[in-house]
């Protein structure tokens, strides 16, 4: 009796994890620290790099249609 136990215990042993690795996670893939600082510099240049595109011009105009706004 034993015997077919422990050979059973085995058989499902190795069906449960070749069942655990066929279930997909909802859990998010882990990011290591350095890779999140290297993301977060690499959006940190992209931002700065998008604001030195847009133009001072459309920023001093709006400004300037507050101010007319507001002195009316």
């Amino acid at each position: 009796m034993n015997r077919k136990k422990k050979i059973n215990q085995t058989l499902k042993s190795k069906i449960k994890k070749m069942n655990a690795k066929l279930q997909n996670s909802s859990k998010p893939k882990y990011v290591s620290k350095a890779d999140r600082v290297a993301v977060a510099e690499k959006d940190a240049e992209t931002q700065l790099a998008d604001c030195a595109d847009s133009s001072p011009e459309s920023v001093g105009d709006s400004a300037a249609d507050s101010i007319t706004d507001s002195g009316s």
